[in-house]
């Protein structure tokens, strides 16, 4: 297993079609929610893709501070269900906070987590802000990661 991390403009079409098919796999038809996952967030976002051979079994996508956040941020962070039970979604998270560490060192790190993971990414070092809120008809909380955190990487 190997990780690749890319940029949109430097993702190839088949780069590109896995993880589209990924995301609307796991977010669209296996969480039955009707949203529009393809956005104009993937143009400024680095594609943190881990793959098994050519297939695409995990990804992440870091979105960079912007006039709309000024921290970074990690959404849509995904498993391939068949390879689910291995700690790839640990270790994906890790990679990923390591990307954002090494790019944004002073500041903090922003995640809008589905609630039934909040225990997951409490033990990665986010902690929660403010309440609970439903995205796309699902149950979100916002959690950071602050950068003087050194429980991770």
């Amino acid at each position: 297993m190997n990780y690749t991390f890319k940029y949109f403009k430097e993702l190839t079409g088949n780069e590109l079609y896995n993880i589209y098919y990924l995301r609307c796999l796991v977010f669209v038809v296996e969480q039955n929610c009707a949203y529009q996952d393809v956005d104009e967030t993937d143009l400024i976002a680095a594609h943190l893709m881990l793959l098994e051979k050519d297939r695409l079994i995990a990804y992440a996508r870091i979105i960079p501070p912007s006039e709309y956040s000024k921290y970074p941020q990690i959404g849509r962070v995904v498993v391939h269900p068949d390879f689910r039970g291995k700690t790839l979604g640990q270790a994906l998270m890790k990679t990923s906070i390591e990307k954002c560490k090494l790019r944004y060192p002073k500041l903090d790190i922003r995640i809008s987590a589905q609630s039934h993971l909040k225990a997951f990414y409490k033990e990665l070092g986010f902690i929660t802000e403010g309440q609970e809120y439903m995205e796309d008809n699902i149950p979100h909380i916002a959690m950071t990661l602050h950068h003087t955190s050194s429980q991770i990487v």
